[in-house]
């Protein structure tokens, strides 16, 4: 075996949040593969666009499905098996005699697609990961405002969870991030109501990017989110500093 399989996470979205490492492994790819919905460039790709050789070979990996079935149905679940396995075989194949780097949004082993490759892949091909700026990360820091004091505890959340299982994280924990958004903001939104917190949550759309748009949750329209958004409510915890002005 003289090939290797590189997953380069991409940070947040913006092009210079890349780590030094993905940057110079992408800049030199011959070969990359990426996810991308059917029709449509992909996010990974217009990411790096400025930034591969003119003479690279691409493996666009296109999902057979996104949002036509439930993420809970049977036939969601063979579905996306059946196209992870055969990426798998076919990525190992190449390999053996091939330098190929898979590019991924945010952190690959962060809700990233790779994981689903990776847990095919070992013992199979040589592998490496580089790590990336999580997309959560990109967005507080977009809105200036500190995530996290003291000892508060942060929750990760994905909006495709059942609305009870919402609610009842939303209510226990101190800081909130829901990801995968989209067309399931309207039941965040009233999972964050029933717990009384929608007037503290934000909603930042393709944070870090060009296009990027910050805005009050309770001032935004629910039915009009794109896949790249993330709702966040911050933490209020210990500050040592104000308490001691306040002795």
């Amino acid at each position: 075996m003289s090939g290797k399989i590189i997953c380069a996470g991409l940070g947040p979205g913006a092009p210079d949040l890349l780590s030094v490492r993905a940057d110079r492994v992408i800049r030199n790819a011959p070969y990359i593969a990426y996810f991308r919905k059917a029709g449509h460039m992909g996010q990974a790709r217009q990411i790096v666009d400025a930034m591969l050789m003119p003479d690279v070979i691409e493996y666009p990996m296109e999902y057979p499905v996104t949002t036509e079935l439930p993420v809970s149905s049977i036939a969601y679940r063979h579905a996306l098996a059946e196209f992870y396995d055969q990426w798998a075989d076919r990525l190992a194949d190449m390999a053996r005699t091939q330098e190929i780097v898979v590019l991924c949004e945010g952190d690959p082993f962060f809700y990233g697609s790779f994981m689903h490759l990776y847990i095919r892949l070992q013992e199979r091909a040589s592998l490496e990961v580089i790590p990336g700026i999580t997309g959560m990360t990109g967005c507080w820091n977009a809105i200036g405002t500190p995530m996290t004091w003291g000892d508060d505890v942060l929750a990760v959340l994905t909006g495709t969870m059942q609305e009870a299982d919402l609610i009842r994280h939303m209510q226990t924990a101190d800081a909130l991030v829901v990801m995968k958004t989209g067309r399931n903001l309207p039941k965040i939104c009233r999972a964050l109501t029933h717990a009384g917190r929608l007037q503290d949550a934000w909603l930042v759309e393709r944070g870090t990017m060009p296009n990027q748009k910050i805005m009050r949750l309770a001032e935004a329209d629910p039915n009009n989110c794109p896949y790249f958004a993330t709702v966040l409510v911050h933490g209020q915890g210990r500050r040592p500093d104000f308490e001691r002005k306040g002795k």
